[in-house]
């Protein structure tokens, strides 16, 4: 596997200056995102598929083990304070459980069963979307888990390092970074990790953006949970439905602190007009506008 491989530039690291060895490090960190760009095209596609499968009730479930695993459920935990994703509609499975997100498990990358029992467990089905990702391209859980979902009919989208491995055969969506070589040999926390951190970021964000929960490059569904949130909400308010931000402040207050619905009565809605619009929206934003617009 070229991720496992030993780059003899790199033979002596040991004995570089630091500065040079960190420099060696940002250089591969760079490498790293460079070998996304040949990938937009599958993520792209991966996400409209993913928006359209998930529908009103499916879910988004992610697998992984070691450092994919963890990389994996940090990219699905953000998504609820950011763009209000229920989080029963979340699923993580990480080989060796929850407690692995810290902790070193030796062979739970290895145990087949466990994904597909877990897999099973979790009732995945139709509507479902699971992602997998592992550098190798070949853990046997993580492939377990992404063969055993296809067959129970879920979307699959699998994120690996390795052209031509099984985990990408396994899914509908393969996108595959080919990193190569790290500093550190064998290290995929580094290069590998970080392509496999942005290639999430992107294929979750894109997903949100097509399930229209976000409005003119805002993060109009994110829960807010502190003043400083709070604060951002009321400026999304008054600028979205162009009032002053005090008007904004009082419709958020009214609406629980919902952006979006805070908007929609911002503009002289009822809040009960405004859940109506925004249900029959699809939780759209842009659409519930376009609605009211037409209405009015």
């Amino acid at each position: 596997m070229k991720t496992e491989a030993l780059d003899p530039r790199y033979r002596d690291l040991d004995r570089w200056p630091t500065e040079l060895a960190v420099e060696a490090m940002l250089e591969g960190q760079m490498a790293a995102i460079a070998a996304i760009q040949s990938q937009t095209r599958a993520i792209a596609q991966a996400a409209e598929a993913a928006a359209v499968r998930l529908g009103d009730g499916g879910r988004l479930v992610f697998v992984g083990a070691g450092t994919s695993g963890r990389l994996a459920v940090q990219d699905g935990a953000e998504l609820h304070p950011t763009f209000g994703w229920p989080t029963d509609r979340l699923v993580f499975l990480m080989a060796g459980g929850s407690s692995a997100l810290t902790q070193a498990y030796e062979g739970a990358e290895d145990d087949a069963a466990a994904a597909r029992a877990e897999i099973d467990t979790a009732a995945v089905g139709a509507s479902d979307v699971v992602i997998g990702v592992a550098a190798s391209g070949r853990t046997p859980y993580t492939l377990a888990a992404i063969e055993t979902a296809r067959a129970a009919g879920a979307l699959t989208i699998a994120i690996a390092n390795n052209a031509g491995s099984a985990l990408l055969d396994a899914a509908e969506h393969p996108i595959c970074a080919v990193t190569g070589g790290e500093v550190l040999a064998g290290s995929t926390r580094m290069k590998a990790g970080t392509a496999q951190k942005a290639i999430l970021n992107m294929l979750s964000t894109a997903i949100m953006l097509r399930r229209g929960l976000v409005y003119d490059g805002r993060m109009v569904a994110m829960r807010i949970s502190n003043a400083k949130l709070l604060a951002r909400g009321r400026d999304m308010v008054a600028q979205i439905a162009g009032l002053d931000v005090d008007t904004a402040a009082r419709a958020l207050e009214t609406t629980h602190n919902d952006i979006r619905l805070g908007v929609l009565v911002a503009l002289g809605t009822s809040i009960a007009d405004a859940k109506l619009l925004l249900d029959a929206s699809g939780g759209d934003l842009r659409r519930a506008l376009m609605a009211l617009e037409a209405r009015d």
